[in-house]
């Protein structure tokens, strides 16, 4: 039997996996703060991946404003934030 880090089977699942999006979204969660900042955080209600398509979901219209203007800059830090192209493409909603 081959020996081999959990984290490498957990990779090669992740790649394979439908799981991978719905993992990937609550990471993303999980650095929004961070990313966005607390005022950002708060007020966003949802973080979903399909397709490439990163959805962020607000009722505060001001603030879906302001991440329309910031599309571009939250693709790249999530792409950075992951080493890899994971977005390609934000919606707010």
């Amino acid at each position: 039997m081959s020996e081999g880090h959990i984290g490498d089977a957990i990779r090669s699942f992740l790649k394979t996996s439908s799981l991978k999006n719905g993992i990937r979204a609550v990471q993303i969660e999980t650095i929004w703060e961070q990313m966005m900042g607390k005022t950002i955080a708060k007020y966003t209600e949802k973080i979903s991946i399909i397709n490439h398509t990163l959805f962020i979901h607000t009722n505060m219209g001001p603030l879906k404003q302001e991440l329309v203007f910031q599309k571009e800059k939250i693709m790249v830090r999530i792409n950075e934030a992951f080493q890899e192209q994971v977005i390609h493409d934000v919606v707010i909603k």
